[in-house]
């Protein structure tokens, strides 16, 4: 009865295929680190490729990468792997090596400038015959991105979400990366908007500095309020933090259904609009009520899968 208030509500919650997306931990794809993507306790392991594996192990990391795939036995954790550039000579190898694995939820492909790269990459798989459900996530990490994400965003259907790199975002801008990250503060709410406007996902840029458990707290709770989905992650001890800030509250949970049950109500009178604690509730409080429920929903049946999958 919830799902007939709305049709639309948390469109682009849908391209998390169920699952929820907090917390994304880059997982470098070579040595003893890769094995841990089985074990990994974020709800998506980023498997890179790109910054995360030396020059002279790159043809290794692709080959264990595949091999991790092709081995099966993966957890029900969203699975994506970031390739290196397109105009390097590893870019076009590691996308030829993992289009074709069928677990591969995403191919992030880094410092994306233009429309034409995501449309170049969803050719590709479409021509390779790729999964329907393997996406393309755009890194934005240059001015160039930036100023172009609009376009970018739109680029093609098969792209599902925006990666925020502030890392070299902050270097390429010549800027500082402050704690309250204000110089970064435009990027990364013009990024929310054309995320928000072609129903992509978006999610935060990492926090480098593991000793500064405040600092991150902090950077969470602002990527939360800028609208952000989740956060990229550098260490598994970070992850409950950021699943806590980037999850419903039980309060936001009660509350939406509340406001959905409200709402039924007005609607079964006739009326498009009702009181609830002494507030206007309207058909927009109702559409990101459900958004609220369908993330909240989505988290439980994910730890309950988890959690079975352990026994």
């Amino acid at each position: 009865m919830i799902r007939a208030l709305s049709t639309v509500a948390g469109s682009a919650a849908q391209k998390l295929q169920g699952r929820p997306l907090r917390s994304v931990l880059y997982t470098p794809g070579f040595g003893k680190h890769l094995a841990k993507v089985k074990t990994s306790v974020a709800d998506c392991a980023l498997i890179d490729l790109e910054d995360g594996v030396a020059p002279s192990s790159k043809v290794a990391a692709r080959k264990a990468v595949a091999e991790l795939f092709q081995a099966g036995g993966l957890s029900n954790r969203m699975l994506t792997v970031r390739v290196n550039g397109l105009d390097t000579e590893w870019g076009w190898d590691d996308l030829k090596a993992v289009a074709k694995l069928e677990r591969v939820d995403a191919i992030a492909l880094p410092k994306v400038e233009s429309p034409a790269e995501v449309q170049e990459v969803a050719a590709y798989l479409e021509k390779e015959g790729a999964s329907q459900h393997t996406t393309i996530w755009s890194l934005i990490e240059t001015p160039k991105g930036v100023q172009n994400v609009d376009a970018i965003a739109a680029a093609h259907p098969r792209q599902s979400a925006l990666v925020m790199g502030t890392s070299d975002l902050c270097r390429e801008l010549h800027c500082l990366h402050t704690k309250d990250r204000e110089p970064l503060l435009y990027s990364l709410s013009k990024c929310v908007v054309a995320a928000r406007a072609n129903d992509l996902l978006i999610l935060d840029g990492v926090h480098l500095d593991l000793e500064d458990s405040t600092g991150f707290e902090q950077a969470c709770k602002q990527g939360k309020e800028l609208g952000m989905d989740g956060k990229t992650l550098i260490h598994p001890s970070t992850v409950a933090v950021a699943n806590w800030f980037f999850g419903p509250s039980a309060e936001d949970v009660e509350q939406s259904y509340r406001i959905v049950e409200a709402m039924q109500e007005a609607m079964a009178r006739g009326q498009g609009a009702c009181l609830l604690d002494g507030k206007l509730i309207e058909n927009l409080h109702a559409d990101n009520a459900l958004r609220i429920i369908a993330l909240h929903e989505a988290i439980q049946a994910f730890e309950e899968s988890a959690a079975a999958s352990k026994l």
